[in-house]
């Protein structure tokens, strides 16, 4: 494999060499992690789009990806889609809804089978972002497949959180995990057409000091209705505001070195087995002085 020739491809607006890498990288073809090492870093910023089943994630990025595209951007999207716990196989739906952009030259959108991560995202999230960041475009969005509540690793990729709610969450608002809470950078009620928008709206900017710790300002709130596409300059204006601050550099970094402990933490993993690691446990167990302990610091040298 030449990934001298594949990433110079990508560079020069391959999409099928872009669709090729990515699906290698998926896979872990043999030497995609020479590939990777090719790869330029890059501080182009990511913007994450979370939030539970049914808020409408995916209708929002496809206004953003319309107000983009028609100032002549260049949009990548990052669709994550469940996978089935049973065949690992997923729906892929977000196609459907963001159909009419498929033929457009200057948007590229991937769906991705979550694989059984429990965050949201995809496995190799991380490498694959890199690819898109190594490609030539303006604007890179990620939308995490919905699950709600465990989803704030999106956190760590993304400079820009969007969390999407509906008015309907009003009541369940207290149960809500707290993490979900702390990752927004921006919060987004959307269909605020509905009955008791305002009333979740107000009650929501009256919880967030509770989940500001370290944060010095709340997150904004803002309120759409992504169907009739009202409220979607606005949210773009607040992405754009929000990437631009100079406070963000800082967290920018922060990010780098966490994705840089996420790759050396799966690197150290990679050739621990699981299965063997159950059969030296049951091996060791019958001694009376076995501890968990003790055998995970020896295992880990």
């Amino acid at each position: 494999m030449q990934w001298n020739n594949l990433l110079q491809e990508i560079q020069n607006k391959n999409v099928k060499a872009l669709a090729r890498a990515i699906s290698l990288i998926e896979n872990e073809f043999a030497g995609y992690e020479d590939f990777l090492k090719l790869l330029p870093f890059s501080t182009k910023k990511i913007i994450g789009i979370t939030g539970p089943p049914g808020a409408g994630k995916s209708t929002i990025v496809d206004c953003l990806i319309n107000e983009f595209a028609v100032n002549n951007n260049r949009v990548a999207v990052l669709c994550i889609d469940p996978s089935s716990p049973f065949t690992q196989g997923a729906l892929l739906g977000d196609r459907i809804r963001m159909n009419e952009w498929y033929n457009n030259p200057n948007v590229y959108i991937r769906s991705l089978a979550s694989r059984g991560s429990m965050h949201g995202l995809h496995p190799k999230i991380i490498e694959i972002t890199d690819v898109l960041k190594a490609a030539p475009f303006d604007i890179i969005i990620i939308e995490t497949v919905g699950a709600g509540q465990v989803e704030t690793e999106i956190a760590r990729l993304a400079d820009t959180s969007v969390v999407v709610l509906v008015p309907e969450a009003g009541d369940e608002i207290q149960n809500m995990k707290a993490g979900l809470m702390e990752i927004a950078d921006i919060f987004v009620i959307n269909k605020a057409d509905r009955p008791e928008a305002d009333r979740f709206v107000k009650n929501l900017r009256a919880m967030l000091p509770l989940y500001l710790h370290e944060k010095k300002k709340k997150a904004p709130v803002l309120k759409t209705i992504a169907t009739e596409k009202k409220g979607i300059k606005e949210l773009l204006e607040t992405i754009i505001k929000h990437q631009q601050t100079e406070t963000e550099k800082l967290k920018s970094f922060m990010m780098q070195a966490e994705k840089v402990y996420k790759l050396i933490e799966q690197k150290r993993m990679s050739d621990i087995d699981i299965k063997k690691l159950a059969s030296e446990i049951e091996r060791l167990s019958a001694d009376k002085n076995f501890s968990l302990y003790r055998f995970a610091e020896t295992f880990g040298k």
